[in-house]
């Protein structure tokens, strides 16, 4: 009987699944496995929200595979020796995964690859995680892409989203099941409890993600373009950590968001926004592939230069707990340790406020959003972390430093994202909401909000803290 190891790792799903199709093409008997990697000094192994995600996006697929006879086999430890004990077990023929471009793992798919084809396997990489090769597009001089404007224009003009594959009917079983661990043997979940409430907000798994994407094209889609930046209001899809789980692929959204605005011309700027934002994520991919060391280290030399604060614990510690002062950065704070994830306008507010105005190390912030989003993907926390800094591929400006108190009035006008998120301001008046330093001793007793008691003051002053990041970036310019 001729048998495949089908290797699940960030593709969690049996809809549009390229390698699950590629077994299935060149064997009867098809084992699912996962294999939970251990003691390689993997740089980047999953952080603590990732973990959580993990755990519930396994069991989800296991019972997915059951619903169509068959099963997901756990182990841990050295992939390749995990992968060459199951060969031995099994007598399998053909191992078949979908391809992953952190470099890391890059690397070492290399070595599994030859080495299992040198012992005569049949061992092939699929194309499922994005809507193309990072490695497909260069520019007219043959190089990387390093802004996202002509990227996407080249990506809109050459690159073809192809229709997603189907979900096979069923799976036939071998005829006896190797051995597995039980998925609570692989010890995902927090120990101390932290993270039980995620699943107050989300449901990992392929059905959560289709779920929450018909959710999304029918109550945000519309207003998409506007709605995305109001934190307080439900206008974004939240599908970043199904896609990066791999329970819906980005070519199974895009057609999507395709199908359901085709000939709908109220739904036409949504879908383009949204497409958009896709394409941004095929950029960071783009970007950690050709520039690995960006995750580490900025992409341009002369910012490796820049004077970041020496004795920054304090600050860095205020920031994640949301106990900066500045509210709107603070309910983001909170939104992050509760549930997981952080409205992405928040989180370009708290990352400029963290490597701008308190001059802490961009490398800090990206291993505490790695540690407590759910969506934690290397590229694009990489991309977001250098943008903001001002040190990556098509950075905000230097002189971009957002004013925390102006981009809350804007965005939470109504303050219904501070209350939700910082209880101990829901008396505030609304006047005060946003700088509630500026209320009188009068004010914040009537409030209920003792400033430096109940709510700290700001740990720092924007308008000097914005002039010293200014002069600080201006330094670089001796460096070339």
């Amino acid at each position: 009987m001729h048998l495949a190891i089908l290797w699940f790792r960030r593709d969690f799903r049996l809809a549009d699944n390229a390698a699950l199709q590629a077994a299935l093409r060149h064997a009867e008997t098809v084992i699912p496995v996962y294999i939970h990697e251990t003691g390689t000094g993997e740089p980047w192994p999953p952080g603590a929200a990732s973990r959580w995600w993990l755990h519930h996006s396994l069991a989800a697929l296991d019972q997915c595979l059951r619903q169509k006879l068959s099963r997901l086999v756990i182990r841990r430890g050295d992939v390749l020796e995990a992968l060459q004990a199951l060969i031995r077990e099994t007598g399998a023929v053909q191992v078949h995964w979908n391809r992953l471009y952190e470099p890391h793992i890059a690397t070492a798919d290399m070595k599994i690859m030859s080495t299992l084809h040198a012992q005569g396997l049949v061992a092939e990489s699929h194309a499922g995680t994005l809507l193309h090769e990072p490695a497909q597009l260069k520019t007219v001089m043959g190089q990387p892409y390093r802004v996202f404007t002509p990227f996407w224009k080249a990506f809109q003009r050459t690159v073809t989203v192809t229709q997603p594959l189907p979900v096979p009917e069923a799976l036939k079983p071998p005829g006896k099941w190797p051995a597995s661990l039980g998925l609570g043997e692989l010890y995902l979940l927090p120990k101390l409890g932290w993270a039980k409430q995620f699943a107050d907000f989300w449901q990992p798994g392929e059905a959560g993600a289709h779920r929450q994407l018909r959710r999304f094209l029918k109550r945000a889609l519309a207003d998409y373009p506007q709605g995305r930046n109001f934190p307080g209001r439900t206008q974004v899809s939240y599908l970043s950590p199904h896609l990066h789980f791999g329970e819906v692929s980005p070519r199974q959204v895009w057609h999507a968001v395709c199908g359901y605005a085709a000939g709908e011309s109220h739904l036409e700027n949504g879908a383009g926004a949204y497409l958009r934002e896709l394409g941004w994520r095929e950029f960071a991919h783009h970007v950690l592939v050709h520039f690995p060391h960006t995750t580490t280290q900025p992409l341009y030399e002369k910012y490796r230069h820049f004077p970041w604060r020496e004795h920054y614990q304090s600050l860095l510690k205020a920031w994640q707990q949301g106990r900066t002062g500045y509210p709107i950065v603070d309910a983001g704070m909170r939104e992050l340790w509760a549930s997981g994830w952080m409205h992405n306008r928040v989180r370009m507010l708290a990352a400029s406020l963290l490597v701008k105005n308190l001059r802490v190390p961009w490398q800090e912030g990206s291993r505490w959003f790695w540690d407590t989003l759910v969506d934690a993907d290397l590229a694009n926390n990489t991309m977001g972390w250098q943008w903001s800094a001002g040190c990556g591929a098509d950075a905000a400006p230097y002189f971009r430093v957002f004013n925390p108190v102006l981009q809350s009035r804007r965005f939470d006008p109504d303050g219904d994202y501070i209350r939700r998120w910082l209880p101990e301001l829901r008396r505030v008046p609304e006047k005060y909401l946003h700088a509630p330093w500026e209320m009188s001793a009068a004010e914040q007793s009537q409030a209920g909000c003792i400033i430096g008691k109940d709510y700290p003051q700001p740990v720092i002053e924007f308008s000097a803290s914005r002039r010293e990041a200014i002069a600080a970036h201006k330094q670089l310019n001796a460096f070339r």
